[in-house]
């Protein structure tokens, strides 16, 4: 695969790790419309270092606010006495369904998961729930404001993001509006919750990395992985500043919108044998 290539798909994952739209699909649907080659696990593992870089350049001010008041939380055991408190130990109670099913379902997923016609049944149902949770959540919930039971609910919502199509920041923010938390509340909560889910499946998966790479199977280089990783770091940046300053005065629908026009095309490609 030519470094061009990488540094599209890095392009992508940046774009629709963040966005509502699903990034799995998306690396499945480029390389399935473009004719290219699939770019093994290896450039996956390195995307979503990427994206992670992104968060933590985004959000370490947050990250360390948030881990100390957790560990003062832990020393003298009042894990819920203030907002802080409440939104660490938030993102920790979101984060074990996804790492639960992530452990179990995760490889099989990836290999069974990848039908194009899957994916337009998945960003059409999830394009319609977002349009309707939009529409219908009261939004008038903080971050902070978050309950446990909302957060494991949460979590399981981003559990479901093993399937191309949901998406883990779709699923997330959709139960979140529907549960009443602002658009831009739930959609920061989303992109701190990502950052243990990424880091954990790049742990992973990273001894498979390793091995992949040192085979040659991979049909990238240390060099392409790293310019796909670096991609989708600087874009994913711009695209959570980008998209927490919209959703302060627009809405999702664009969103779902997009969703359904992806799901059509997709039909239109398969049925007309064009791909």
């Amino acid at each position: 695969m030519p470094i061009h290539q990488a540094i599209i798909l890095g392009i992508v994952q940046g774009l629709a790790e963040f966005l509502p739209i699903s990034s799995s699909a998306h690396l499945i649907l480029v390389p399935w419309v473009l004719g290219w080659d699939d770019p093994g696990l290896a450039f996956d593992v390195a995307l979503h270092w990427g994206t992670l870089f992104a968060v933590l350049f985004v959000f370490w001010r947050d990250w360390i606010r948030l881990i100390g008041a957790g560990l003062r939380s832990l020393g003298d055991r009042r894990f819920l006495e203030t907002s802080d408190r409440r939104l660490f130990w938030s993102l920790v109670v979101a984060s074990i369904p996804g790492a639960i099913v992530g452990k179990l379902l995760g490889d099989k997923a990836e290999d069974t998961l990848r039908s194009p016609l899957l994916i337009a049944v998945t960003m059409s149902v999830m394009g319609v729930l977002l349009w309707w949770a939009d529409k219908a959540g009261r939004k008038d919930k903080l971050a902070e404001q978050m309950t446990p039971g909302h957060a494991l609910g949460i979590g399981v919502a981003q559990a479901f993001a093993l399937i191309p199509g949901v998406s883990r920041s779709g699923s997330t923010i959709t139960l979140g509006l529907a549960l009443g938390y602002s658009r831009d509340a739930i959609a920061r909560f989303s992109f701190l919750m990502s950052t243990p889910i990424i880091f954990g499946a790049g742990l992973l998966k990273f001894p498979k990395m390793l091995r992949e790479m040192h085979s040659g199977a991979s049909p990238l280089g240390w060099d392409g992985l790293a310019a796909g990783c670096i991609a989708s770091a600087i874009v994913g940046a711009f695209v959570i500043r980008g998209l927490l300053a919209y959703l302060r005065t627009r809405t999702f629908a664009v969103f779902a919108v997009y969703r359904l026009l992806v799901s059509v095309g997709i039909l239109v490609l398969w049925f007309s044998g064009k791909r």
